[in-house]
């Protein structure tokens, strides 16, 4: 598989998501979660197939715990590189408040994960990055090597861009959704030409792209006309709907991975062959942008989805102190 240098890492143009190693999550989440011997198989289906870098959190249920322990047990604990997210902060919490929690949570991810240090940390929201000072001295100290941030949207992903201080984003961008990959000026080619790296996640929306059409939402059936365009456009080019997506986000300039959440190993077979073919050619990609108009927030944005899982980065008490 392709890799994309980042600093000292060369990582797999596919990078694994694990929130669905510790639970049930995706509005197309037919299986639920997988059982340990299947998360396993998981890891071990994807190190097989070139994959060396794997997304993860704090608050994932189990999934640091799920990894640290397959990981160790396949072996391949110093393989792979591990992105993972601190713990939800509530605002306006003072510097030494902030400093405590964010390395109690970075403390217990090396713990689970069964590591001396996080290859990546990121803050799990947007306005958390107003905390950096905290990740940056974890990182003088060599608990994280590098920092950043998981992003929602354009306008506070773009100030991060600009403190200086991010060295890699985790954001969201598909065939439907390309809020931050204008031609001109996109925030992914900023961060790319600032040496950041650029991890792009829901790639199909949640599984909103590849869902029945009997079971999207009445308040998310704009996206149908859209999809029915690109689903026409993909059996033109002879790949299905999933594959046209995948290549898409491999097309866009600056990406350096794309995160693909995995339930199954016959999902990550799929997946393993998808982002193997790489990017579209420039024709293909254009007649794509042509194909869906610029869709509203309460469609790309499934934290605003009236029918979706818990929110994992709200699911727990904002941390106030570090007990």
């Amino acid at each position: 598989m392709e890799r994309i240098q980042f600093a000292e890492f060369a990582l797999s143009r596919l990078m694994l998501g694990t929130v669905q190693l510790g639970l049930p999550y995706g509005i197309a989440n037919r299986t639920g979660q997988p059982s340990y011997q299947e998360a396993r198989d998981i890891l071990a289906c994807a190190y097989e197939g070139g994959v060396n870098c794997l997304d993860t959190a704090a608050i994932y249920g189990t999934s640091e715990e799920v990894l640290g322990r397959a990981l160790a047990e396949l072996g391949i604990a110093d393989k792979m590189t591990v992105v993972s997210k601190v713990r939800y902060l509530a605002p306006g919490l003072d510097a030494a408040t902030a400093a405590a929690i964010v390395e109690e949570s970075v403390v217990q991810s090396l713990k689970r994960l069964g590591l001396e240090a996080l290859p990546i940390c990121l803050f799990h929201v947007e306005d958390n990055f107003c905390y950096a000072e905290a990740l940056l001295r974890l990182k003088e100290r060599g608990l994280v090597r590098h920092i950043g941030s998981s992003v929602m949207t354009p306008a506070a992903t773009a100030a991060i861009v600009e403190t200086g201080q991010a060295e890699a984003l985790q954001i969201p961008t598909s065939v439907l959704d390309r809020r931050y990959s204008h031609p001109e000026g996109g925030i992914i080619r900023k961060a790319a030409e600032r040496g950041m790296a650029v991890f792009v996640r829901s790639i199909y929306l949640q599984g909103l792209l590849l869902l029945p059409e009997e079971d999207v939402l009445p308040e998310l059936a704009g996206v149908i006309p859209p999809r029915g365009r690109l689903q026409a456009l993909a059996a033109e080019a002879g790949m299905s709907l999933g594959e046209l997506a995948v290549r898409y986000v491999l097309s866009l300039d600056g990406v350096t991975c794309g995160v693909v959440g995995i339930e199954t190993v016959e999902q990550m077979r799929q997946n393993l062959i998808m982002f193997a073919k790489g990017p579209l050619d420039a024709e293909l990609r254009q007649a794509v942008e042509a194909a869906v108009p610029e869709l509203p927030d309460k469609i790309l944005m499934p934290n605003q989805w009236s029918k979706r899982m818990a929110d994992v980065k709200r699911q727990e008490k904002p941390h106030v102190g570090a007990g």
